[in-house]
Formats: structure tokens, sequence, C-alpha cells
């Protein structure tokens, strides 16, 4: 199976508050996160992480890549660059790059940490998986959610803290836009 997160932020204290995650601290989130993950993942699946990966972690990125299981693919995110310096880290990707495109049960898929405008085979209905706005809603988030459901947020905190297949990134994005719109119209 192909599985999809983004923005796990390993290590990182402030995410909690910044995303309202309900942990009570970085111990705990790091242990549900790769708790939540490896009861999804078997070694046999790809998961291709959407970028950031962790951030201002003390343990080593290596230390959490050892403990997930499957084929792990980088698409590189703006706070990923202690990973990318890691050797060590390094070698527990298939994959590592700035933007991917992949097919995924027929469904064409452009991977990138940023949420774009337009990607490749924007016109001919192919998909556009991303990160980085995490669980915000603002003007990125408006413009996405206004793309036909071809834009779909990777992020953790709404595919909840795990990695999602492509049907249930698609079904968790829009039981996040169907709250955003009922908590908007109230």
């Amino acid at each position: 199976m192909i599985f999809y997160t983004s923005d796990l932020h390993f290590g990182h204290k402030n995410v909690i508050g910044f995303d309202n995650r309900p942990f009570s601290d970085v111990e705990e989130m790091d242990c549900t996160l790769i708790e939540l993950w490896n009861g999804r993942v078997t070694d046999d699946d790809d998961v291709y992480i959407v970028g950031d990966f962790a951030y201002r972690n003390e343990k080593p990125a290596s230390w959490y890549l050892e403990r997930l299981k499957g084929r792990k693919h980088l698409v590189i995110g703006n706070h990923d660059q202690l990973t990318l310096e890691e050797p060590t880290a390094m070698t527990h990707f298939e994959s590592v790059e700035k933007m991917m495109h992949i097919v995924d049960n027929g469904y064409h898929i452009c991977l990138c940490h940023f949420p774009v405008a337009e990607w490749n085979g924007y016109f001919k209905g192919h998909y556009h998986i991303y990160g980085h706005i995490h669980n915000r809603i603002d003007a990125a988030y408006y413009f996405m959610s206004s793309l036909n459901g071809k834009a779909l947020n990777a992020g953790c905190m709404i595919n909840g803290f795990m990695p999602q297949t492509f049907d249930g990134i698609v079904r968790n994005n829009n039981e996040f836009n169907e709250k955003h719109r009922a908590c908007s119209e109230e």
C-alpha cells in the first residue's frame, strides 16, 4: 500500500501548541506518532512524508526513522535541513526530492510540501498532495480548498496523526472542510 503524511515535526515541543495537538509533551507526541504509524504501516508499504519530518528535535532524525515501518520517501519541506544533513537518517529513505510525481491506484499525484496553485497534470485532473499549512484556516487553506477536491492536505493533524491512504486523505480533507464550513456558518 501507499501512505501519505506531512508535518510530523518529531521532537518539536512548540508544534503541540501551534497545532493544538492533544499531547502533554514531546515524549507523548513522539511515542503516539510512532505507535499510530506502526499500527497501520507494514514493512512492505511505501510512505510519502510530504515534508517537515522532524524539527528542533533532541534525538537525531535517524532515531525516529529506525523505529518506523515501511519504505520511506521524503518530499523535502522547509524544516528538513537537519534531517538532510544527517548521513544516517538519509540511509532510511528510498527517495528524497523537492517534488515527486507518482501514480497510486490509477490516480496521478504531484507531491510537494508547499501548496501550489497549479501542478503538472492539473488540467488533466491529476491530484496534488501537500503539507506546510498544518491545520490553519487562512488564505492558503481557502485557495487550496477551492480546487474541486484535487488539492489535498496530508498534514498529520487533520489525518488522525497517522499516515493515510489516498482514500483516507480524501475522506479526512472532506471531513475537515465540512467541519470548517459548519463552524463558519454558525
